[in-house]
């Protein structure tokens, strides 16, 4: 018997025309991925019968879902459609900002290596998640929700595309400014997208009829180290400032704006001998002057 290895598997996706549409003989995109644990899960129903056994007759399957993470490497040109996903927004020429639009789309799993193929129909980027720390590639994190899977011996395209293949971008390449300005003694930047959304179920179905998203909520944490007053008082006064992040690799790069944050809090742990770093959490607001609370740039070379 072959047992299936992780060093086989595969991940590709398709937007749907429509929700939960899966095409026949699509053309789907390889996603290039670091990790993913897209899955199945149902609720469940237990019978409150009481019985004079004291045993419990009757177990049932109720509403299922898909959810899930895809973790990734940053880099130019690989992600661009799931970035903009994640915004719910179209990227106008090279800039896309947060909007309105919701994209699904079907996801499949090849566990290659034992011909056996799982697919994900009707999903959302619900989360986005980007880390820039010190001496470490650009990370980033997919959190999908989606309506349920199938499950084959053939994937839906033998040899879908696999687009830009750049090298990751790293942190030692790029920049961040606040408020304008360079910082130059940052050792790490968390962001944050959460689009709040949730699957909408209707009688007579036990899969979601539609998902529907919330409030576009930006937030993050900048790490810095404690060299003056000048990011706590920003935080103590509750000034409004700006952020923006440039990241830079292969092939070119994207700057993404925060142009109107606030700073919700400014911790300054002592838990050792080392240097002191002070802790900066931020929620993003919309800015009347970009109309979005993020925008991103790309810029190819």
């Amino acid at each position: 018997m072959t047992f299936s290895t992780q060093s086989r598997h595969s991940l590709a996706f398709i937007p749907e025309a429509g929700f939960g549409e899966i095409l026949l003989s699509p053309t789907m995109k390889g996603v290039r991925h670091t990790g993913c644990d897209l899955t199945l899960s149902k609720k469940t129903l237990e019978s409150d019968e009481i019985r004079d056994d004291r045993q419990i007759g009757h177990f049932i399957h109720s509403l299922q879902s898909v959810s899930g993470d895809i973790d990734f490497e940053m880099s130019f040109g690989a992600y661009d459609e799931l970035l903009a996903a994640a915004l719910f927004g179209n990227w106008d020429g090279n800039v896309l900002k947060t909007g309105t639009q919701q994209q699904s789309f079907t996801f499949e799993r090849g566990f290659n290596d034992i011909s056996q193929f799982q697919v994900y129909s009707g999903c959302v980027v619900d989360e986005l998640n980007l880390s820039v720390q010190a001496e470490s590639l650009v990370s980033g994190r997919f959190s999908i929700i989606g309506k349920e899977m199938s499950q084959q011996g053939v994937p839906l395209d033998i040899s879908p595309s696999m687009g830009a293949d750049f090298a990751p971008m790293d942190s030692f390449k790029g920049s961040i400014k606040e408020g304008g300005n360079v910082l130059a003694h940052i050792a790490g930047i968390d962001l944050k997208i959460e689009n709040d959304a949730k699957g909408t179920f209707v009688l007579g179905a036990d899969s979601a009829d539609e998902i529907v998203a919330g409030r576009s909520r930006v937030s993050g944490e900048l790490t810095a180290y404690f060299e003056d007053n000048s990011l706590i008082n920003k935080f103590v006064n509750a000034d409004a400032s700006t952020l923006e992040l440039d990241l830079r690799g292969g092939g070119g790069s994207y700057t993404i704006l925060l142009p109107n944050i606030l700073y919700t809090g400014a911790e300054v742990p002592v838990k050792g001998e080392r240097v002191v770093t002070i802790n900066l959490p931020f929620v993003a607001l919309h800015d009347d002057t970009e109309c979005s609370n993020i925008k991103i740039t790309r810029n190819a070379i």
